[in-house]
């Protein structure tokens, strides 16, 4: 009896390792290497799962295996649909894009009322750059926020669990002044910053650190 479970478990722990491993080589493909790895996203940042299994990489795994991988992804960073012309099985990653994706599936904040609660997260190491310097979106498309903290109702994507510094966004302020917002397919809060990618700190509505739960001010180096 020992042995079987011994044995299930360990084939558990080797599934979920191999489903760890797609969903890590899926987020690179369809948000930075389309191109280098070969590849053309459609309009909407599509790819045909059929045409991703017959690349090297991914001839191990099955359309099962993607469909698993989608359907477990706690922070539903993917979308999956059927062309409906052929029925033919298209998945894309619904942020995250250092690629440039025509349509991809985001809803504009016409309104600072429909996100209250605008919230990066980051960590203690760099919060003294961010202070000081803004947001960046780096080689991203855009900067990434959540609608809320972790575990907060209808909270699933936008920042890291280990997040140790909460930066949260004057929506109405950055607004007024031209920044652009969006929503995605998953909740993420997203904005491409000002001309230079960035969010500047006089945008910044308040920062926590997460735990122990201290304010920290804005205008004062970490000691």
């Amino acid at each position: 009896m020992f042995v079987v479970m011994y044995t299930n478990n360990r084939c558990l722990a080797t599934q979920a390792g191999h489903n760890v491993k797609l969903s890590k080589s899926l987020s690179y493909l369809l948000r930075h290497g389309a191109a280098k790895m070969g590849f053309q996203l459609d309009s909407g940042g599509f790819l045909y799962v059929d045409e991703i299994l017959r690349h090297q990489q991914f001839k191990r795994y099955t359309k099962e295996d993607v469909r698993q991988v989608v359907a477990d992804n706690d922070k539903k960073r993917f979308a999956l649909q059927e062309e409906e012309e052929t029925g033919r099985l298209q998945i894309r990653a619904n942020q995250g894009h250092t690629l440039e994706v025509e349509e991809l599936e985001l809803t504009p904040i016409s309104d600072p009322a429909e996100a209250p609660t605008v919230v990066h997260g980051t960590y203690l190491n760099c919060w003294d750059k961010i202070r000081t310097q803004g947001l960046s979106r780096m080689k991203r498309n855009h900067i990434h926020f959540a609608p809320g903290e972790p575990g907060e109702d209808g909270v699933i994507s936008g920042m890291r669990k280990t997040c140790q510094v909460l930066v949260f966004i004057d929506i109405a302020a950055a607004m007024r002044d031209g920044l652009q917002f969006y929503r995605s397919a998953n909740n993420v809060i997203l904005c491409p910053g000002d001309r230079e990618g960035l969010i500047l700190p006089k945008y910044f509505q308040q920062a926590l650190q997460a735990r122990p739960r201290r304010v920290l001010p804005l205008d004062v180096p970490l000691s």
